[in-house]
Protein backbone atom coordinates (compact mmCIF):
# COMPACT_ATOMS: atom_id res chain seq x y z
CA UNK A 1 0.00 0.00 0.00
CA UNK A 2 2.92 2.21 1.01
CA UNK A 3 4.33 1.52 -2.12
CA UNK A 4 1.45 2.68 -4.48
CA UNK A 5 1.25 6.02 -2.53
CA UNK A 6 4.54 6.59 -3.47
CA UNK A 7 4.13 5.68 -7.13
CA UNK A 8 1.15 7.51 -7.14
CA UNK A 9 3.21 10.86 -5.87
CA UNK A 10 5.77 10.26 -8.19
CA UNK A 11 3.25 9.77 -10.75
CA UNK A 12 1.34 12.92 -10.36
CA UNK A 13 4.65 15.23 -9.61
CA UNK A 14 5.66 13.74 -12.97
CA UNK A 15 2.29 14.83 -15.12
CA UNK A 16 2.70 18.25 -13.46
CA UNK A 17 6.44 18.47 -14.33
CA UNK A 18 5.48 18.20 -18.00
CA UNK A 19 2.79 20.12 -17.50
CA UNK A 20 4.87 22.67 -16.37
CA UNK A 21 7.32 22.35 -19.28
CA UNK A 22 4.68 23.05 -22.30
CA UNK A 23 6.17 25.92 -24.05
CA UNK A 24 4.83 28.29 -26.54
CA UNK A 25 5.16 31.74 -28.41
CA UNK A 26 3.71 33.74 -30.89
CA UNK A 27 4.10 35.17 -34.16
CA UNK A 28 3.27 38.35 -36.16
CA UNK A 29 1.61 37.37 -39.15
CA UNK A 30 1.34 40.57 -40.24
CA UNK A 31 4.70 41.32 -40.30
CA UNK A 32 6.11 37.97 -42.03
CA UNK A 33 3.59 38.78 -44.85
CA UNK A 34 4.53 42.25 -45.87
CA UNK A 35 8.34 40.88 -46.25
CA UNK A 36 7.05 38.54 -48.28
CA UNK A 37 7.76 39.12 -52.34
CA UNK A 38 4.96 36.62 -53.13
CA UNK A 39 2.66 39.21 -50.92
CA UNK A 40 3.58 41.95 -52.77
CA UNK A 41 2.37 39.94 -55.99
CA UNK A 42 -0.69 38.80 -54.99
CA UNK A 43 -1.65 42.68 -53.59
CA UNK A 44 -0.68 44.09 -57.29
CA UNK A 45 -2.81 40.87 -58.89
CA UNK A 46 -6.02 41.89 -56.48
CA UNK A 47 -6.20 45.39 -57.30
CA UNK A 48 -5.75 45.10 -60.92
CA UNK A 49 -8.85 42.31 -60.42
CA UNK A 50 -10.65 45.37 -58.41
CA UNK A 51 -10.34 48.04 -60.61
CA UNK A 52 -11.61 45.88 -63.49
CA UNK A 53 -14.78 45.44 -61.30
CA UNK A 54 -15.10 48.86 -60.30
CA UNK A 55 -15.05 49.92 -63.83
CA UNK A 56 -17.65 47.91 -64.72
CA UNK A 57 -19.56 49.31 -61.93
CA UNK A 58 -18.69 52.68 -62.70
CA UNK A 59 -20.44 51.99 -66.28
CA UNK A 60 -23.31 50.67 -64.86
CA UNK A 61 -24.03 53.40 -62.68
CA UNK A 62 -23.29 55.88 -65.27
CA UNK A 63 -25.63 54.14 -67.20
CA UNK A 64 -28.33 54.32 -64.64
CA UNK A 65 -27.66 57.88 -63.76
CA UNK A 66 -28.36 58.51 -68.11
CA UNK A 67 -31.37 56.40 -67.85
CA UNK A 68 -32.86 58.31 -64.48
CA UNK A 69 -31.75 62.05 -66.18
CA UNK A 70 -33.73 60.89 -69.15
CA UNK A 71 -36.68 59.79 -66.67
CA UNK A 72 -36.64 62.91 -65.33
CA UNK A 73 -36.64 65.33 -68.75
CA UNK A 74 -39.39 63.01 -70.40
CA UNK A 75 -41.23 62.27 -67.41
CA UNK A 76 -43.88 65.69 -68.49
CA UNK A 77 -44.35 63.87 -71.97
CA UNK A 78 -44.59 60.26 -70.75
CA UNK A 79 -47.96 58.79 -70.36
CA UNK A 80 -48.75 57.39 -66.94
CA UNK A 81 -48.06 53.75 -67.80
CA UNK A 82 -45.20 54.88 -70.04
CA UNK A 83 -43.91 56.77 -66.42
CA UNK A 84 -44.50 53.66 -64.99
CA UNK A 85 -42.59 50.88 -67.40
CA UNK A 86 -39.62 53.29 -67.31
CA UNK A 87 -39.90 53.38 -63.23
CA UNK A 88 -39.42 49.18 -63.86
CA UNK A 89 -36.70 49.36 -65.63
CA UNK A 90 -34.58 52.08 -63.93
CA UNK A 91 -35.48 49.64 -60.29
CA UNK A 92 -34.64 46.62 -62.35
CA UNK A 93 -30.91 48.62 -63.35
CA UNK A 94 -30.94 49.58 -59.42
CA UNK A 95 -31.16 45.95 -58.67
CA UNK A 96 -28.67 44.64 -61.04
CA UNK A 97 -26.08 46.98 -59.87
CA UNK A 98 -26.46 46.46 -56.61
CA UNK A 99 -26.65 42.60 -56.90
CA UNK A 100 -23.45 43.15 -59.05
CA UNK A 101 -22.04 44.85 -56.23
CA UNK A 102 -22.89 42.10 -53.44
CA UNK A 103 -21.55 39.18 -55.92
CA UNK A 104 -18.18 41.16 -56.25
CA UNK A 105 -17.71 43.19 -53.50
CA UNK A 106 -19.67 41.21 -50.52
CA UNK A 107 -18.63 38.88 -48.26
CA UNK A 108 -17.98 35.73 -49.87
CA UNK A 109 -17.92 37.52 -53.25
CA UNK A 110 -15.72 37.00 -55.79
CA UNK A 111 -13.15 39.42 -54.95
CA UNK A 112 -12.93 37.68 -51.33
CA UNK A 113 -12.40 34.18 -52.99
CA UNK A 114 -9.93 35.59 -55.64
CA UNK A 115 -8.04 36.81 -52.22
CA UNK A 116 -8.23 33.65 -50.46
CA UNK A 117 -7.56 31.76 -53.44
CA UNK A 118 -4.17 33.87 -53.83
CA UNK A 119 -3.28 34.20 -50.25
CA UNK A 120 -3.32 29.72 -49.88
CA UNK A 121 0.38 29.18 -51.24
CA UNK A 122 1.65 32.09 -48.84
CA UNK A 123 -0.69 30.89 -46.24
CA UNK A 124 0.84 27.45 -46.41
CA UNK A 125 3.90 28.42 -46.60
CA UNK A 126 4.14 30.40 -43.51
CA UNK A 127 2.26 27.62 -41.88
CA UNK A 128 5.03 24.94 -42.88
CA UNK A 129 8.33 27.21 -41.59
CA UNK A 130 5.58 28.08 -38.06
CA UNK A 131 5.60 24.17 -38.24
CA UNK A 132 9.43 23.71 -38.24
CA UNK A 133 9.70 26.06 -36.15
CA UNK A 134 7.96 24.70 -33.64
CA UNK A 135 9.65 21.41 -33.63
CA UNK A 136 13.11 23.12 -33.38
CA UNK A 137 12.02 25.26 -30.64
CA UNK A 138 9.92 22.10 -29.40
CA UNK A 139 7.03 24.64 -28.81
CA UNK A 140 3.55 22.83 -27.81
CA UNK A 141 1.77 26.03 -29.07
CA UNK A 142 2.12 28.98 -31.41
CA UNK A 143 -0.53 31.53 -31.87
CA UNK A 144 -0.77 34.90 -34.12
CA UNK A 145 -0.84 38.01 -32.44
CA UNK A 146 -2.19 39.41 -35.52
CA UNK A 147 -5.27 37.18 -35.46
CA UNK A 148 -8.41 37.73 -33.91
CA UNK A 149 -7.02 35.90 -30.80
CA UNK A 150 -6.74 38.26 -28.23
CA UNK A 151 -3.54 38.68 -26.07
CA UNK A 152 -3.29 41.19 -23.99
CA UNK A 153 -0.17 40.46 -22.56
CA UNK A 154 2.66 38.49 -24.41
CA UNK A 155 6.82 38.78 -23.26
CA UNK A 156 8.83 39.31 -26.33
CA UNK A 157 10.81 36.12 -25.42
CA UNK A 158 8.07 33.98 -26.74
CA UNK A 159 7.70 36.18 -30.15
CA UNK A 160 9.22 33.58 -32.42
CA UNK A 161 8.28 36.00 -35.68
CA UNK A 162 12.06 36.27 -36.41
CA UNK A 163 12.51 32.05 -36.79
CA UNK A 164 9.52 31.99 -39.27
CA UNK A 165 10.81 34.96 -41.21
CA UNK A 166 14.26 33.64 -41.09
CA UNK A 167 12.96 29.99 -41.78
CA UNK A 168 11.57 31.60 -45.02
CA UNK A 169 14.40 32.96 -46.07
CA UNK A 170 13.03 36.45 -45.17
CA UNK A 171 15.14 37.29 -41.60
CA UNK A 172 18.38 38.98 -40.95
CA UNK A 173 20.44 38.56 -38.09
CA UNK A 174 19.20 41.86 -36.11
CA UNK A 175 15.33 42.10 -36.18
CA UNK A 176 13.32 45.51 -36.53
CA UNK A 177 13.53 46.96 -33.09
CA UNK A 178 17.72 46.52 -33.45
CA UNK A 179 17.71 44.08 -30.74
CA UNK A 180 19.65 40.36 -31.49
CA UNK A 181 17.35 37.09 -32.00
CA UNK A 182 17.34 34.92 -29.33
CA UNK A 183 19.42 31.69 -28.64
Amino acid sequence: MKYTRIFLLCFFAFLANQAMAQKFGFIETERIVAKMPEYKEVKTELEKYGENWKKRLENLKKELDKMNTEYQVDEVLLTPEMQKTRKKIIFEKEEELISLQERIFGYEGALFRKRADLMKPIQDKIYEAVEKVCRKQRLQFMFDKSADIVMIYSREEHNYTDFVLEQLGLGDPIDSAGKDKKK
